[in-house]
């Protein structure tokens, strides 16, 4: 009799204790929740103020577009090899695919058209953004947070000098202008590297080629909807480059940190923004 009241008066604490660690963890749960939802919406609203401070100053750079003219060349030009050399296997890729999917069915002479519609809807604009991520955009955070970390931005506001109309807005102008010339680009080597594939190489009929894309491929649904794309990814892209660089920990860790961030938050920006404007677009 002893023993079985012992056994019962031990099993009660333990279901109360397990019952508290329940509802500590679902408490905890819920604070992490409204902490990261937080967070967030900070994180979100200083994004907006930065791009609020980017857009007021940009009457002043409209007078001093030089300084937006030498960013276009470091953020624009020196990014075209990479597009080129991948626009180039792009293409080759593309009609390689379409000309062993579409010849299983009889219609191999539309190669020509399917990857035109494709890279000017989607593939176009999307890599070209992610290139773009990759080569330009970790550049222009490295470089504004380089300065952070060498104190160079303080010192131009100690000298009166603005550092978002000096050094942020010239940049940021320059990723806007850049990637959808970039993305015209890519584009067009892209299909000419399918031409290479097709015609030259498997000996697609050329008249064939052409006239089925100029037939299927419209330039107001499929092309000017990829220039827009991309013109909306370059902003996006640009900000957070910027953005990143300019609130990085003035450190070298906390540089190659604000890199890092800036090719995995523009990365998944570019292509949830992709999802998005494909919903709304076609």
């Amino acid at each position: 009799m002893g023993t079985a009241k012992r056994q019962e008066t031990s099993v009660e604490p333990t279901a109360a204790m397990s019952v508290n660690r329940r509802r500590v963890g679902l408490v905890a749960s819920i604070r992490r929740l409204g902490w990261l939802l937080n967070s967030n919406i900070y994180y979100a609203g200083q994004v907006f103020w930065f791009f609020m401070g980017i857009m007021k100053r940009t009457p002043q750079i409209i007078g001093r577009f030089g300084l937006v003219w030498r960013q276009i060349y470091f953020v624009g030009t020196l990014s075209m090899i990479i597009i080129v050399v991948s626009a180039v296997f792009i293409g080759l890729v593309l009609g390689l695919q379409f000309y062993t999917i579409l010849e299983r069915y009889g219609q191999a002479q539309v190669v020509g058209a399917a990857a035109a519609i494709t890279l000017y809807r989607e593939l176009g604009p999307v890599l070209a953004a992610l290139l773009f991520i990759g080569c330009a955009c970790t550049a222009m955070t490295a470089a504004i947070g380089q300065k952070r970390a060498t104190s160079q931005i303080q010192a131009m506001a100690v000298m009166a000098v603005d550092p978002i109309e000096r050094e942020i807005a010239p940049r940021f102008w320059a990723g806007v202008i850049s990637l959808p010339l970039l993305t015209a680009i890519l584009m067009a080597i892209a299909i000419f590297g399918t031409y290479l594939i097709a015609v030259v190489h498997i000996g697609l009929d050329e008249g064939f080629f052409w006239s089925n894309m100029l037939r299927f491929a419209s330039f107001n649904n499929d092309v000017l909807s990829g220039m827009f794309k991309s013109v909306v990814f370059g902003v996006a892209t640009s900000l957070t480059a910027v953005f990143q660089g300019y609130h990085a920990t003035p450190t070298a860790e906390g540089v190659a940190h604000a890199t890092t961030k800036t090719v995995i938050i523009g990365s998944l920006l570019v292509l949830g923004l992709d999802f998005v404007l494909t919903a709304f677009l076609f």
